[in-house]
C-alpha cells in the first residue's frame, strides 16, 4: 500500500509521521522548507505534560534536553499575590492560602528546538521519508488513495494511501479541499520579549494582572526558558496600536523595574508582535484526505496553546490510520477523528470565547460583584495552567467508537472516554512500566488490576486466577491488544479489567473477566465492520 502524504514538516506534521512510523507505517513528509525552521528565541512553545510525554515517547530528546521544566506558577494582581501553584513531587505543595499542588510541570521550549529534533528523529527513520519539495497546486482523489501535485523545477505527482494536511494557518490543503475556516480574527494581541536576566521568581513562570505601574498594560506573562532565558508577555489593547521598537524596551525596563525595585541588566535576544485568531474548520476529513493542526483550528487567547491541540490531533488520528493502512478501516473509525477532535476544540473555543467576554469586556455588573476578580485570576490560571475547559486534556465521553452499556461495565476514578491515569503496569516481558509507555503502538491495551502480583514470581501468577482465562479472551479478540497488570488503578476493586485505546483514553472498564463484552468493546473502538484492503498491499516501499 502506498504511504501517508503529510504535507508540512513543522512540529505537527513530523509528529504525525513519527506517530505513523511507531505503528509501522510509512509516510513521505512533502517539506516546502527542507532548511528547518528559522531560530526565532521568541517563538516558543508550552508543552502540557501530555503532550509532553507524547513528543517524548516519539525520540524527541529537545523535550528532556532543550526545554525548562517550571518549579511553579504564581498569579499576581496588582502588588498582591493570589495564587502560588507548585509543580514537581511535593504532594503538599509551597505553604499559604491559595496555593496549590499543579503535579507535572509543562515544558517551555523554543519552537525551532522543538522542530529540529523532531526533524533529526525523522531522518533516521527508515518509515519517514522527508522530500524537499515545491508548493503543492493539485489534489485529487479515487476510491484507492490521493494524489497530490507540487510545482517548481522538479514538478512531481506523489501518490498516497492517505494524504493530511499539517501546513499551517494559510493550508493549502484546506483550500484544494474546499473547506470553509469560520472564525474570528485579532481577538488578542501580545507584544513579546526574549531575554536574558534574572528575575525574583527564578523557575517560576509569572502572571501578573492590572500591574502597578506605567505602560504595563492590564497583564503581563513570564515564562522561563533553558539557560537563565525568559519569554515576557504584555497584552495590548484592542485597538490596532503601533508598537515602536522605543515602546517595547520601554515596557521592558519599566516591567523589571516593577518586578525588581531598578532595572536589573538584560541580554535582548528577540522580540516581536503577535497576532491571535480563533478559527475552526468546517470539515476535517474529505474522504482520504485530513487536516490537522492549524490547518484545522487557530486559537490561543488566555493562555490556550494551539500546538498542545495540533498534537492531540496527531496523537488521535495516528492510530485510526494505522489501522487503516494494516487492517482496512470502517467509516466509522475514520469519521471519528473529525467527530471527536473537532468537537473537543469547539469546546475549547467556546471556552475562551466566554472567558474572554468575562475577562476582556470590560465594565458591566459581574465587574463589581464580590469574587469577581478571584473569579477572573481562576479563569486565566486554569488556560495557562491547562487546567479545566480552557486547558484539561481532551475526553471523548460521546464517541462514536464507544460500546454500547453493558452489565459487566464498571465504575472507575476515570470517565469512560478520558485519558487514563499513568500508574505502574507490569508488562509482558516482566518489566515494570509506566502505562503510557506502552501507548502509541497502533495496540489497544488489556490492564488487569490485580493487588499483590508485585510480590509474586511472574511465572505464578500468569498461570493463576484470571489470568488464563482473560489471556485466552485478549488473544480472540478482533483487534491487536496487549495485557498488562497493575497492582492498583484509581477507584478500581480488585479483578476490574479496563480496555484502553492505543492513545490513552478508557474504552470501558470491566467487572472482571467478560470475554463476549470484552470483544464487543474492541470491535466498537474499530469502528465495527471493516472494509478490508487487498494482502498484497501491505508492503510498501517509500524509497
Amino acid at each position: 500500500m502506498d504511504p501517508v502524504i503529510v504535507v508540512g514538516a513543522g512540529p505537527v506534521g513530523l509528529a504525525l509521521a513519527l506517530s505513523l512510523a511507531a505503528q509501522k507505517v510509512p509516510s513521505v513528509v512533502l517539506d516546502e522548507q527542507p532548511g528547518g525552521e528559522e531560530p526565532r528565541p521568541v517563538r516558543t512553545a508550552v508543552l502540557r505534560p501530555d503532550t509532553a510525554a507524547f513528543v517524548e515517547r516519539l525520540g524527541c530528546a529537545a523535550v528532556r534536553d532543550e526545554g525548562a521544566r517550571w518549579t511553579g506558577w504564581r498569579g499576581m494582581r496588582r502588588a498582591t499575590l493570589q495564587r502560588q501553584v507548585s509543580f514537581g513531587d511535593d504532594p503538599e505543595g509551597p505553604d499559604g492560602p491559595g496555593n496549590l499542588d499543579g503535579g507535572p510541570s509543562p515544558v517551555h521550549l523554543p519552537q525551532h528546538a522543538l522542530t529540529r529534533a523532531l526533524r533529526d528523529a525523522a531522518a533516521v527513520s527508515r518509515l519517514v521519508r522527508l522530500a524537499p519539495a515545491g508548493r503543492l497546486d493539485a489534489l485529487e482523489q479515487d476510491d484507492d488513495g490521493v494524489a497530490a501535485h507540487t510545482t517548481g523545477p522538479d514538478a512531481t505527482w506523489w501518490r498516497g494511501s492517505y494524504l493530511v494536511g499539517c501546513d499551517g494557518a494559510r493550508s493549502t490543503v484546506r483550500k484544494l479541499l474546499d473547506v470553509r475556516f469560520a472564525g474570528r480574527t485579532a481577538v488578542e494581541r501580545l507584544a513579546v520579549v526574549a531575554l536574558r536576566t534574572e528575575l525574583p521568581w527564578p523557575g517560576e513562570a509569572v502572571l501578573h494582572r492590572l500591574p502597578p505601574w506605567r505602560s504595563a498594560g492590564e497583564e503581563i506573562t513570564a515564562r522561563p526558558l533553558p539557560e537563565g532565558a525568559w519569554r515576557v508577555d504584555w497584552l495590548l489593547p484592542d485597538r490596532s496600536e503601533l508598537v515602536t521598537p522605543d515602546a517595547l524596551m520601554g515596557r521592558l525596563r519599566d516591567t523589571l523595574a516593577g518586578w525588581c525595585g531598578t532595572t536589573p541588566p538584560y541580554e535582548l535576544l528577540d522580540t516581536g508582535v503577535y497576532t491571535l485568531h480563533h478559527r475552526l474548520a468546517r470539515r476535517w476529513r474529505v474522504r482520504r484526505a485530513f487536516l490537522a493542526g492549524d490547518a484545522a483550528h487557530l486559537l490561543g487567547a488566555v493562555g490556550i496553546q494551539g500546538l498542545d491541540e495540533g498534537l492531540r490531533d496527531v496523537s488521535n488520528l495516528a492510530w485510526k490510520l494505522a489501522q487503516a493502512w494494516h487492517h482496512g478501516a470502517s467509516e466509522v473509525l475514520l469519521d471519528s477523528y473529525q467527530t471527536e477532535r473537532r468537537a473537543s476544540v469547539a469546546a475549547r473555543l467556546r471556552a475562551a470565547d466566554q472567558a474572554m467576554q468575562v475577562l476582556r469586556g470590560g465594565g458591566g455588573l459581574r465587574a463589581y460583584l464580590p469574587g469577581a476578580a478571584r473569579g477572573h485570576d481562576t479563569l486565566l490560571a486554569d488556560g495557562h495552567l491547562g487546567r479545566g475547559p480552557l486547558g484539561a486534556p481532551p475526553s471523548y465521553p460521546h464517541s462514536p467508537l464507544a460500546p454500547p452499556p453493558a452489565e459487566a461495565h464498571t465504575p472507575v476514578g476515570t470517565e469512560v472516554g478520558a485519558p487514563v491515569d499513568d500508574v505502574p503496569v507490569t508488562a509482558p516481558d516482566g518489566s515494570v512500566v509506566a502505562l503510557r509507555d506502552r501507548l502509541g503502538r497502533g495496540r489497544l491495551l488489556v490492564v488487569l488490576v490485580a493487588p499483590g502480583t508485585g510480590v509474586w514470581d511472574r511465572r505464578h501468577w500468569l498461570t493463576a486466577g484470571v489470568m488464563p482465562r482473560l489471556t485466552a479472551a485478549v488473544n480472540t479478540l478482533p483487534a491487536e491488544a496487549e495485557l498488562l497488570v497493575a497492582e492498583a488503578y484509581p477507584g478500581a476493586a480488585a479483578h476490574t479489567v479496563l480496555l484502553v485505546r492505543p492513545d490513552g483514553h478508557l474504552v470501558a472498564a470491566f467487572g472482571g473477566v467478560w470475554p463476549g463484552e470484552l470483544y464487543t468493546a474492541a470491535d466498537a473502538v474499530r469502528g465495527g465492520a471493516v472494509v478490508h484492503a487487498r494482502a498484497e498491499d501491505r508492503t510498501a516501499d517509500i524509497n
